[in-house]
């Protein structure tokens, strides 16, 4: 990927960069770096106070500068700018940040401060009173207002000497050809989640391999002007899409990006007013004009509405410019109108910024020096936050109606209530699209990959139905002869409802005798309603004893909480916690809908380097407990009175969980062992012959002699290198085998780590993994601060619903078939998924591969069918079903794809990927897919344009900026804070996160708390990941799945601390709050309310950290400022895109 460059040698993309030379990079406290020239101009640190962001017109997302509906997105730019570039330079935007509020502008030679010190200048969002209102969803070209073309100097920044003459610069671009590269500019740094202290006004061009520094007091600011944003859609007849001729490129010149359409402008413009038309100027010496002389059409033909960026308020009116007014142009003849915003707004000048930079020219006058480069606006690129939101207006108040073949679901950040009519709901099984090709040549072409994430067991909201259970008797559930699928809505009944003709197959099946009922005119039977598996989507069957393991009805499951008391343990007062929890947690075992008691039974271990069972036997008047020292042979020594009913035993478990906290609190035994705790609790299983879940409860690595005894082999400097991938691999087969012996006996291991060095989860976390199981780890455990999150995790894990003993498998129709599957399970052969437990949280997903052609008329089906033992020892099939379209049109596929879901396969193929491959070697697969699913979807389906243009369908908009999160997540970009373990355990996670988990865990979501309406329920809108949101006068709320972090931002208002943390200063601020102080005022009830209903969306109870401004957690936060480039060399979402361009337009060309 790296290609030659002039000038400027930096590190390759996908490598951590230095800081880079010869720009104001603030360090950790504002200061400049040594060695960096002094800025005349302040630091830009975003919007000040009462001003704005940008308004677009009708028909952009606000924030995004995009068309709203139906149109695939176009960052535009032009070729004859500069072929081979694609970068995204921010200039430093000089003459301080924007004016303060008064009006007044800096005088030059001020320095603004920089977000690390304290000034008027706000790092992000301005903290003001009314919030907006969206504008409506389009607004037509009025042919009466053509845009004032604007013919203004594209900026350049300077290194060398400026040009002798428009002939040199004229020669220089004449050597440059798409692809090549000439003078192109580097990609961004390699992708990570911690960012980097953002530098002031700095950015890194993106383009080739290597990096070119900009030195931030490198000429005057960029006029106010974006480049167009056309969108693909065909011109209207006879409509040329005009094309900016700018002057060629200058030695040593960085040229602009023609990579995205998309405002470079960094002023915030104001809301509320109409914009001044663009002010043209003549066109340069040796600047051609085609169509129109236009740097930027301006399209704003009425008042802009106001923007609801969250948390922006309106600004003041714009003035009129200042300086002298130039001439005017009227509208070019041929200059057509375009199609739903074909070009992208322009900001409009500035209050105070009209012309009259210091040392800059007015618009109109003679050309003056260069001015620095533009960067790529982050607010016209593609806005997650506006998709999510925009999903929501749109999809969020209508149920979402199952019957029709192949729609598409509403967004998972969208609430919705789903109505069950013959198809799957979303909350089982989501696609990566919904219309897929009907030939395996379009699949390839395409390189979209076709994926089903499928919850089998999900949880459905209070609301929605159950799946019903069907009960066919002895005879069991109807199937089709051939390819054994189950009875569904899609099966054909024929010759007046004898047989049905199977729709995966096409095989006709007797109805058996007891089924048989009449069809009505349409050839649907006349009990059609009354059938859950001929009407829905979801249903269970009640299974047969032909279903069942030895032809025999499976017991109850058991649960056996296996607890380490070695010396780390007790001493960190774990052993007391547990035991005082299951005292009460046992009442609230998983029971059947109407039982009055849990079937489940309970049986309790504790070890060190030998296991202690204890006899609970209900007749016993205190427990007895026995020990195995024998751990390379082990067996369980009592049979009777291990496993009991928790009513019946209870007296004798609470004298045992009162006993074991002191029996081992004076204990010296250091050393633990692992694999014997498993094989006990397997033994025990296999002996009462049901099967069950472990609990496992475990604080060190196990370096006691015993079966699979393990070394410490982590090794940070294996990272970046070809054995990287080994430390994602078990240290030893030991724990495979002991898995597969695990599914077979039906015994899930749930996994409770408390580290404070390395165990190895790679190695621990295969059984848990292969069982089905969860793993949960609390790095260097604390009582008083970690254990109301443990507490919650355990209580969630014991109660919550899980299926034993399962299978899975799916079918397909003809013409498609599963070939391939991720998640926590074991699979024996191609097409069975075993797990020992499935709980209602773990997905599975399958990516489906062609075998043979589709058709349009009868699309695909596809049928998940899974076999389990519920909690009260039943065994049942759970059926999902659902149809898809097909299509012979590259177009109809990339309309009906998912984001959300293809992340969510990228990830888990990319995360299981680093168990065989280097690392480096998945990243650049994963951006080489996604490049070429963009130039598939470029080259067939969108209207021809300029390679400068970068041209996204509109339901995969997002995937550049979601491809970086994951790109940037600590499995594939680790930080240097990142441990082997942490690696190993996300990892694990992923693999079996459902989509909307993945959703938040790769892009968190950004909440302004103090914008939040303390009397309504609802949470205040997100905002953008970037650092250049914030302001440092507000409270904000970051979570991931995993975490939740509060910034305070030093500023706060005294009385908001107060009212939060019942402290009177930041100062006072803990930083080891657990949870959030309990004080009566609106403001604190407000926010504990967001945190628990965030807490209540998640499978996991999120840890609370508490970040102040400047302190050394910061370093974490920004870490999931996704963004914003990362301490570990992650690029930019502005720099990524860029990239993404360049390697679109070299499978282009």
């Amino acid at each position: 990927m790296s290609v030659n460059q002039q000038a400027h040698t930096g590190p390759p993309y996908g490598q951590p960069q230095p800081g880079y030379q010869g720009f104001q990079q603030p360090a950790y406290g504002g200061q400049s770096l040594p060695g960096a020239p002094q800025s005349q101009y302040g630091a830009y640190n975003g919007p000040v106070p009462g001003y704005q962001q940008p308004v677009p017109p009708q028909g952009y997302f606000p924030s995004l500068g995009f068309p709203s509906k139906g149109s695939p997105v176009s960052l535009n730019s032009d070729t004859s700018l500069a072929p081979n570039f694609i970068g995204s330079l921010r200039a430093p935007p000089t003459s301080g940040a924007p004016p303060p509020a008064s009006g007044a502008s800096h005088p030059s030679g001020h320095v603004a401060y920089s977000q690390f010190e304290h000034g008027d200048v706000q790092n992000g969002i301005p903290a003001s009173a009314a919030p907006m209102q969206r504008p409506p969803a389009s607004q037509p070209f009025l042919p009466g207002s053509a845009p004032t073309p604007v013919s203004q100097i594209s900026t350049f920044q300077q290194y060398g000497p400026p040009p002798g003459s428009v002939q040199q610069l004229r020669n220089h671009m004449a050597g440059m050809t798409i692809g090549s590269t000439a003078a192109s500019a580097p990609p961004p740094a390699g992708l990570g989640y911690a960012s980097v202290p953002p530098v002031s006004g700095s950015v890194s061009a993106t383009g080739s391999g290597l990096y070119t520094p900009y030195s931030a007091s490198q000429g005057p600011p960029p006029p106010s002007v974006s480049q167009a944003l056309p969108v693909a859609q065909p011109p209207f007849p006879g409509q040329t899409i005009p094309t900016q001729r700018l002057p060629a490129q200058v030695p040593g010149f960085t040229p602009p990006p023609p990579s995205t359409g998309v405002g470079p402008s960094s002023y915030p413009p104001t809301t509320g007013a109409p914009r001044p038309p663009a002010m043209p100027g003549p066109p340069l010496p040796g600047q051609t004009l085609a169509g129109a002389p236009s740097s930027q059409p301006n399209h704003v033909s009425s008042p802009p509405p106001p923007s609801t960026m969250a948390g922006l308020h309106p600004g003041p009116p714009m003035s009129g410019l200042h300086g002298p007014p130039p001439p005017t142009h009227p509208p070019q003849p041929g200059y057509q109108m375009q199609q739903n915003g074909s070009f992208g707004q322009m900001r409009g000048p500035q209050p105070n910024y009209g012309g009259a930079y210091p040392g800059a020219p007015n618009y109109g006058s003679p050309p003056g020096p260069p001015p620095p480069p533009k960067r790529l606006d982050p607010d016209s690129i593609p806005s997650p936050i506006q998709v999510i939101e925009d999903d929501r207006n749109n999809r969020g108040s209508e149920p979402f109606v199952t019957g029709v073949r192949g729609q598409v679901p509403p967004l998972v950040t969208t609430n919705f209530l789903v109505k069950d009519q013959g198809n799957a709901s979303p909350r089982y099984i989501r696609c990566t699209s919904y219309n897929i090709p009907c030939t395996s040549d379009m699949a390839k072409q395409s390189q979209v990959p076709l994926a089903a994430v499928i919850k089998p067991l999900a949880t459905l909201p209070p609301e929605e139905t159950l799946p019903y259970l069907v009960d066919h008797g002895e005879s069991g559930p109807v199937r089709c002869n051939r390819c054994k699928a189950y009875m569904c809505p899609f099966m054909q009944f024929i010759e007046g409802g004898r047989r049905f003709q199977c729709c995966f197959c096409s095989c006709v099946t007797e109805v058996p005798p007891h089924y048989f009922q009449h069809l009505d005119h349409t050839g649907k039977r006349v009990d059609f309603y009354d059938r859950p598996e001929l009407s829905l989507g979801s249903y269970e069957f009640l299974a047969t004893v032909d279903y069942c393991k030895n032809n025999k009805f499976p017991s109850p499951p058991a649960f056996i909480f296996m607890i380490d008391v070695s010396y780390n343990a007790v001493k960190s007062g774990l052993v007391r916690l547990i035991c005082e929890e299951l005292k009460s947690l046992l009442d609230y075992l998983p029971r059947e809908g109407n039982m009055e008691e849990s079937a489940i039974r309970v049986g309790f271990v504790t070890y060190n380097k030998v296991l202690h069972f204890y006899n609970v036997k209900s007749s016993l008047a205190q427990p007895q407990m026995m020990v195995v020292s024998d751990v390379a042979d082990m067996f369980v020594p009592l049979l009777d009175g291990f496993l009991v009913n928790v009513n019946e035993s209870r007296t004798v478990i609470a004298s045992l969980l009162d006993q074991i906290p002191e029996m081992f609190a004076d204990t010296r035994e250091t050393e633990t062992v692992f694999a014997p705790v498993i094989q006990a609790g397997l033994e025990a299983l296999k002996a009462a012959e049901c099967a069950g879940k472990l609990f496992i409860f475990h604080t060190s690595l196990p370096v006691a002699e015993a079966p699979g005894k393990l070394k410490n082999r982590d090794d940070r400097k294996l990272i970046n290198t070809d054995k990287e991938k080994t430390l994602f691999q078990p240290q030893t087969s030991f724990y495979n085998n002991l898995a597969k012996d695990c599914v077979a006996q039906g015994c899930c291991v749930d996994l409770f780590l408390f580290p404070n060095q390395y165990l190895d989860v790679a190695t621990l976390g295969v059984v848990p993994y292969q069982t089905g199981g969860s793993i949960y780890k609390y790095a260097y455990f604390q009582l008083e601060t970690d254990q109301y999150r443990f507490l919650n995790d355990l209580r969630r894990d014991v109660q919550k619903e899980v299926g034993f003993d399962a299978v899975m498998r799916v079918r397909t129709s003809t013409g498609i078939r599963a070939t391939d599957f991720f998640g926590a399970f074991y699979m024996s052969n191609t097409t069975d998924v075993e797990m020992a437990g499935l709980d209602c949280d773990k997905t599975i997903t399958v990516e489906f591969k062609h075998d043979d052609k589709l058709s349009e008329d009868s699309g695909a089906l596809l049928q998940c069918a899974l076999l389990y033992t519920s909690c009260a020892g039943q065994r049942r099939l759970r059926i999902h079903n659902l149809s898809l379209n097909c299509c012979t049109q590259l177009a109809d596929l990339y309309r009906n794809c998912e984001t959300d879901t293809l992340i969510n396969y990228l990830a888990k193929y990319a995360y299981r990927g680093v168990l065989s491959s280097p690392v480096k070697t998945v990243r650049d697969a994963l951006i080489n897919q996604c490049a070429q699913i963009l130039a598939c979807y470029r080259k067939n389906c969108a209207s021809p344009s300029s390679a400068g243009q970068l041209i996204l369908p509109e339901c995969m908009k997002l995937l550049p900026v979601y491809l970086n999160c994951v790109l940037k997540s600590d499995v594939l970009q680790p930080g240097p804070e990142v441990t082997t373990d942490d690696r190993a355990y996300i990892r694990q996670l992923v693999t079996s996160m459902d989509v909307a988990e993945t959703n938040v865990f790769f892009y968190p979501r950004l909440l302004p708390l103090t914008k939040a309406d303390v009397d309504s329920d609802s949470l205040p809108a997100a905002i953008r990941n970037s650092e250049e949101r914030l302001s440092k006068g507000d409270i904000y709320l970051l979570e991931n799945g995993l975490n939740i972090f509060v910034w305070v931002g030093v500023n706060v208002q005294q009385s908001l601390i107060q009212n939060l943390f019942g402290v009177s200063s930041f100062s006072q601020i803990s930083n080891a709050l657990s949870t959030l102080p309990v004080l009566e005022n609106p403001f604190s009830k407000k926010v504990r309310s967001v945190v628990d209903m965030l807490q209540g969306q998640r499978s996991r109870y999120m840890k609370l950290i508490i970040v102040k401004q400047e302190d050394k957690l910061e370093m974490l936060f920004r870490h999931f400022l996704v963004e914003d480039k990362s301490l570990s060399g992650g690029a930019s979402y502005v720099d990524f895109l860029c990239h993404m361009h360049k390697e679109i337009r070299q499978l282009l060309s």
